[in-house]
């Protein structure tokens, strides 16, 4: 199930000061200006398309500076350089208005249990790269490596550093410290976009322990029954919340995997712009998969009326694909208000119990089907 990566990632910027902002934005004005579009990268390393609208984008990221500004200054004072801080109210609060690029790396260790568990296993992430291999694992890995994100100028074999050798070091030492799981297409990219931000080989490795082995439950092991369940789960809750959508995919069929999958599995990497995607990601970390379920819904109901245009099944099919598009998944802020506030009421108590259901069905499901 690999995610091929088509759509290009918006620009990001990390500041500190409004001066900075304005310096930021004026530069980036002027490359806009003095480059083809095809050949301007953002500052993750991903190629921007020749059709780019910088008209647009610029209209909306000069908005995004000030609250960028102002977040980061906010941050500055409750780090007050401190490398520890304690899951509130004040924080969580914090992290769903977006953590500032300076400090997500570290608030992502923090809240995730990540840093602890690297501090309680010294040494333990080099002993796995120096360890045994097994060759099945490593061809598997060694497959991907150019398939992930082709249009980023770092992982490229030209580049130097090359992102690849830090790619398949941190997926290698994973599938030899996690051998349930081993190497599932998918994860890839996951480890790509925590390389990106962290910097870091081990801090990497530790994320993608995280995800896969606490906050994602059982989505990339070889029956991938968790990733089952909870693309069961969604559709359970659109039949509450959006119950008319729910009709027509029943209307017409459609099995939510063939429409959600990449959502769940890449963490919609190459579903939404790249800020978005990690503002998506920063509460993903301190609130856990239950946020997965608050974006999907989000852009379900914001688009209801659209995707009712639908007559068939090819016809829903794009309509879910346009969804993920336009100002309103660009636009990351108001994005991330909307996915707290569209689809009301929605604890972790709710999805764990629909997991439970769903997940009982789709066992006896394959038990009939063993039959």
């Amino acid at each position: 199930m690999l995610c091929s990566l088509s759509l290009p990632p918006p620009p990001s910027v990390h500041l500190q000061t409004p001066h900075k902002v304005t310096e930021a934005l004026i530069k980036r004005e002027s490359l806009a200006e003095e480059q083809p579009a095809s050949l301007w990268v953002d500052p993750y390393g991903f190629e921007r398309p020749e059709d780019f609208d910088y008209v647009s984008y610029e209209e909306f990221f000069s908005r995004y500076l000030v609250i960028l500004t102002r977040r980061a200054i906010k941050w500055s004072k409750l780090l007050k350089g401190n490398n520890r801080i304690q899951k509130s109210l004040k924080v969580k609060r914090y992290i769903r208005k977006g953590i500032p690029n300076e400090h997500r790396a570290l608030i992502w260790m923090i809240v995730s249990g990540a840093q602890a568990n690297m501090e309680q296993n010294p040494g333990y992430y080099n002993k796995l790269l120096e360890g045994e291999k097994s060759d099945t694992l490593v061809e598997a890995i060694k497959t991907d490596m150019n398939r992930t994100f082709p249009d980023n100028v770092q992982f490229r074999k030209t580049a130097n550093p090359c992102l690849q050798q830090t790619l398949y070091n941190v997926l290698v030492a994973y599938g030899h410290h996690n051998k349930t799981v081993g190497y599932c297409q998918g994860m890839n990219f996951i480890a790509g976009y925590l390389i990106l931000i962290t910097k870091n080989e081990e801090e990497s490795f530790w994320l993608l322990d995280a995800l896969i082995g606490r906050i994602l439950p059982d989505y990339y092991s070889p029956a991938m029954m968790g990733l089952k369940t909870d693309q069961e789960v969604l559709g359970e809750l659109v039949r509450k919340k959006v119950p008319a959508v729910a009709e027509l995919m029943d209307r017409h069929g459609v099995m939510w995997t063939l429409i959600v999958s990449r959502w769940f599995i890449c963490l919609f990497i190459d579903i939404l712009p790249v800020e978005t995607v990690l503002r998506i990601w920063d509460c993903i970390f301190y609130e856990g998969s239950k946020i997965i379920f608050r974006v999907a819904l989000a852009l379900i109901k914001q688009h209801q009326a659209f995707i009712l245009e639908a007559t068939n099944l090819p016809d829903i099919c794009d309509k879910f694909k346009q969804i993920t598009r336009g100002t309103f998944v660009t636009e990351c802020h108001t994005f991330m208000q909307k996915i707290f506030t569209e689809p009301g009421s929605l604890s972790m108590a709710t999805v764990n119990k629909l997991r439970e259901t769903c997940r009982a069905k789709l066992v006896a499901q394959g038990s009939t089907n063993n039959i």
